[in-house]
Formats: structure tokens, C-alpha cells, sequence
């Protein structure tokens, strides 16, 4: 399983039975080092077996845990076909993995509970975007961060307008060219041949373009992250039309986008999204300090657990390489704190973004120096 999702963060949350063993590592998505990754996974499982023996467990139980995060190692394509990391998380009744756009350091977290913090980025405003690419002949969704991009397979989306429409008439009109001049605004204008589509030819395009938008939402994580359009600027206005998704960027990447590689759409959108990202956080930190001192702003952890678990918590700071061990009890409201990890335990800072963001909330997850306050948490309550 690749597509993630932010409803798979609550499927997480549910306590399976037994150890729950979360596999993270970066991997190599082209060329001779692709032959690399099969080798590292295999010694994220030779590690988790050791660790599970160390944990008491007999070697047939462990055995049996392992044996479908085993398989994948008999699958050479699946090896040759990845992203920039790889996240497996298995317990008695659950195996999942996921080809994802982040190069996760190499890490094996056996606890009763599955660990999630390296995922966070993928949920947050914090440099997680997409690029939707539309053409008369292809439509393309790709998942990119600040340093990576990768296309999302599309099921159930019509390809082409084409396609949809069977409407010869509409392909030759909605031919162009990409090398018009620039608009006045530094948009390329895109040229057709011929005169543009009849209104009954832009409501034809506009279904079309409902389609897509009805099945978009379900493959775009978390719902927050950046959408950026690629294509002639024709279509621009009426894709906007049909949009329901509330972070589609104004501005969008003009041109024939079939004639791109994913690395050249990344490269032109990144300038567009990179300032929603410092705006959403420096609003975020801003909204802390005019706050900090009020009863609308916390530091502490057991506060923070508290009201992110009640959906008081708009928006979270959390230091991603940084954890807070303890116990939360949702059933008495209480929150213990372990100076050391204790059996059981859970990391709370992680328990709290995701309560955050499954919530609506925001979450920022950033490196300790950014954090307001130089606190372990901090959040700006709803009420």
C-alpha cells in the first residue's frame, strides 16, 4: 500500500494486540544504488529480530511477525520502484507500507504503539505540496517536498479530455504551443490553434474538471498541503471553477506540462509554495508571542496532551527530534510524564500533533532551535 492519508492516522492509533514494530529508511528511487535498498531493509529486520528475542519473545513467535515484512523481500521490482523512504509498520494483525517522498533516517522503534513522528511532515504546512499537471492528453498529480518529488498513481481520474468528453473537436482546440510571450504578469499565454472553445465546449471541460475534483480530495494528504496547476493558462479559470480544495494556489506553473519531467515541475513550483509555508509558520509563531502569557497559550506537555486530546489545540510546535515519554489515560483525563522511557510509554509530543491534526488543527514540526519559547511543545488554544 502506497496512498496515505490523514483518516490512516487514527486507523494507527487504534491499539492492535502485542508488539507494533515501525520501519523507517531512506532509499534510492533510480539507477545501480535502487540494489541498495533491498540490503538495508534486510538489516532493519535482522535488527528488529535481535531486539524482539531481546524482548523474551520465542523465535517461532518472532518468526511469525516478521514473516510478511519478510515477503517483500522476494518482490525485485518492488525494490526498483521507490520513492526517497520507505515506512513499514506491522503488528500481529496489520502489515503497511508506504513509498513516500521523505529520505527518513534509518530507524526501528518496537513499542505497543506504532511511532508516526517521522510521518508528520507529510501532514503539516511545512514544505509538503502538490502539483496537479493538466493536458488535453494526461492528467498528473505529484507529491513533492523541498528536496524531492514523485507522481501519485491515479485510479478512477480520466486521463485525457479526450476521454471523458469524446469530443474530437475540443482535442484540436485545445492544441497550443508553449513558447507564447510572457503576459504582463510573467504568465505565459498559452496559443491555440484556431478560435478558443464555444461556452458548450467550456462547460464539457468543466465537467471534466469536476471529475477530477471529485476524486482528488481522497488522494491528497492531509488535506492542508499546497496544490499547484500546471498547464495552458486557458485552463486556469475554469479548473478554479470546478476546485473544492481550499489550498489550491493562485498562481500556477503555465505551459505544456506532458513536455515536463517531474524534476522540472518541481523546480518551477517549489518558488510558488515556499512562501505559504513561512507565511503559515511565521503567522503561527507570531499568534503564539501576541498570546504567550494568556490562558490561550501552553508550554507544558501534560496541558498540551490535554487539549490537543479536546480539539482546543489550533495550532502545535513540536521539535521533531525530540521526545517526551508517558502515559495518557483519555478515560481520567490524566497525563503522567517519565523522565526515562517506562514499558508502555508513549512519545506525548507525537501523541499530541496527531490528536492536533486528526482535530484540524496545525501542526509545525520543527528543529528544536525553531521552537517559540525554546519549549518542548507549544500550542495556541482554540479556547
Amino acid at each position: 500500500m502506497d496512498l496515505l492519508t490523514s483518516d490512516h492516522l487514527q486507523y494507527f492509533l487504534t491499539d492492535y494486540p502485542g508488539w507494533h514494530l515501525s520501519l523507517y529508511m531512506p532509499t534510492f528511487h533510480y539507477g545501480r544504488e535502487t540494489d541498495q535498498n533491498q540490503i538495508r531493509y534486510k538489516n532493519l529486520l535482522q535488527e528488529a529480530e535481535q531486539r524482539l528475542l531481546d524482548k523474551k519473545l520465542r523465535t517461532p513467535e518472532v518468526r511469525d511477525l516478521l514473516k510478511p515484512a519478510l515477503q517483500l523481500l522476494d518482490r525485485p521490482g518492488f525494490w526498483r520502484h521507490q520513492s526517497h523512504g520507505l515506512a513499514v509498520f506491522f503488528s500481529q494483525d496489520l502489515f503497511e507500507y508506504y513509498r513516500l517522498p521523505i529520505s527518513f533516517e534509518s530507524l526501528v522503534q518496537i513499542s505497543d504503539r506504532f511511532h508516526l513522528k517521522p510521518l508528520l511532515p507529510l501532514f503539516t504546512s511545512d514544505g509538503h505540496f502538490y502539483i496537479l499537471a493538466l493536458s488535453q492528453n494526461q492528467v498528473r498529480l505529484l507529491e513533492g517536498t523541498r528536496d524531492s518529488v514523485d507522481e501519485i498513481d491515479l485510479e478512477n481520474v480520466p486521463q485525457s479530455i479526450a476521454e471523458t468528453l469524446q469530443n474530437k473537436t475540443i482535442d484540436k482546440k485545445l492544441q497550443f504551443h508553449t513558447g507564447a510571450p510572457l503576459t504582463g504578469s510573467g504568465d505565459r499565454a498559452g496559443v491555440f490553434h484556431g478560435h478558443d472553445p464555444s461556452n458548450t465546449e467550456k462547460t464539457r471541460i468543466l465537467n471534466w474538471f469536476h471529475r477530477i475534483d471529485d476524486t482528488l480530495p481522497n488522494l491528497l494528504i492531509g488535506k492542508e498541503s499546497p496544490l499547484v496547476l500546471a498547464g495552458v493558462n486557458y485552463l486556469f479559470p475554469l479548473y478554479k471553477q470546478a476546485n473544492s480544495y481550499r489550498n489550491l494556489v493562485d498562481k500556477g506553473i503555465p505551459g505544456n506540462p506532458e513536455e515536463l519531467k517531474p524534476e522540472e515541475l518541481h523546480a518551477q513550483a517549489w518558488p510558488l509554495v515556499e512562501p505559504c509555508f513561512h507565511a503559515a509558520q511565521e503567522q503561527a509563531a507570531a499568534k503564539f508571542y501576541q498570546l504567550s502569557g494568556s490562558d490561550k497559550t501552553t508550554t507544558d506537555v501534560e496541558q498540551a496532551v490535554l487539549a490537543a486530546h479536546h480539539a482546543r489545540v489550533s495550532d502545535l510546535f513540536v521539535p521533531l527530534k525530540e521526545q517526551v515519554w508517558g502515559n495518557f489515560d483519555p478515560d481520567h483525563h490524566s497525563v503522567q510524564i517519565h523522565q526515562e522511557k517506562q514499558p508502555g510509554d508513549r512519545d506525548l509530543l507525537d501523541l499530541a500533533a496527531l490528536e492536533t491534526l486528526l482535530n484540524g488543527g496545525e501542526v509545525y514540526a520543527v528543529e528544536l532551535e525553531k521552537m517559540p519559547a525554546d519549549a518542548p511543545i507549544a500550542a495556541v488554544l482554540r479556547y
